[in-house]
């Protein structure tokens, strides 16, 4: 078959021949032909496992393993046909035994079920490598865990999911709280500035009148300069003629008072 590698045993001597799949001329009068698959085989059996606290942990095994083709010759003269009694098996229950030995009943029913097969493999390799075996996984497919134990385990991961949901709730209060708090500091910015605006309005428009004030008081005066250099001597004559004009033409008495030279000064 594909899948097979043949190895004679020729007057009860096992040869160093591999057949490999094909033909093969073989004299069955004194010749016989072992068949060994090459293929990988699943070898499914349920075992007690021990933990780290002392417990049997049961559970339903898959050893996935092969052999090297070309060991064929050594395996049958070593070990016989029969090599997953006298090999495989006795080799994982040690391995398992000493692996699991290292672990709690609860870390084979969670993530670190995966390390353990991984470890119980490559014991397992350590011994029947050089055996002409290659050892491909070791799965740990069901796991059986006394019932007290299974029920505080998950009373155990009630409590840590319960715990991370409080974590998240206490979380989630943090981030409003914080939120709550940014957005009463941004509010009293506002009005922080609203009020600075209002008051920097106010002394604005507080220069401002001020300044206008002083501008208007400097134009009077400027404008009050202005008419008094206006005022000259022929002007002040003008109006003094005018006036004299005025008292002219009155109808009471008066007695008018001048500085001599036609300037009026009182009148009585």
């Amino acid at each position: 078959m594909q899948d097979e590698v043949g190895v004679k045993r020729k007057l009860g001597e096992i040869q160093d021949e591999v057949l490999y799949p094909g033909v093969n001329s073989v004299n069955t009068f004194n010749t016989k032909v072992f068949r060994l698959p090459t293929r990988t085989v699943n070898l499914e059996l349920m075992l007690g496992l021990p933990s780290k606290e002392g417990l049997t942990i049961s559970s339903e095994i898959s050893i996935l393993y092969r052999i090297n083709p070309e060991q064929a010759p050594e395996i049958l003269r070593q070990i016989g046909p029969n090599y997953e009694q006298s090999l495989i098996l006795p080799v994982f229950r040690s391995a398992s035994a000493d692996v699991c030995a290292r672990y709690f009943a609860k870390d084979m029913h969670s993530a670190q079920r995966s390390a353990i097969e991984q470890a119980i493999a490559a014991r397992m390799m350590e011994v029947v490598e050089e055996r002409g075996f290659v050892i491909e996984s070791v799965l740990m497919k069901s796991i059986s865990l006394p019932p007290g134990l299974a029920r505080a385990i998950e009373m155990k991961l009630e409590a840590e999911q319960e715990s991370q949901r409080m974590q998240f709730v206490l979380q989630q209060e943090r981030q409003e709280a914080d939120r709550r708090i940014i957005a009463a500091e941004a509010d009293r910015q506002i009005v922080q500035i609203q009020a600075e605006g209002r008051r920097d309005a106010k002394l604005i428009d507080a220069g401002a009148t001020a300044e206008a004030t002083k501008i208007e008081a400097a134009g009077t005066q400027e404008a009050n300069e202005m008419l008094s250099d206006s005022l000259d001597a022929r002007v002040l004559e003008f109006l003094g003629i005018e006036a004299f004009r005025e008292l002219a033409q009155s109808p009471n008495t008066k007695v008018v008072i001048t500085d001599g030279e036609g300037m009026l000064l009182d009148t009585r």
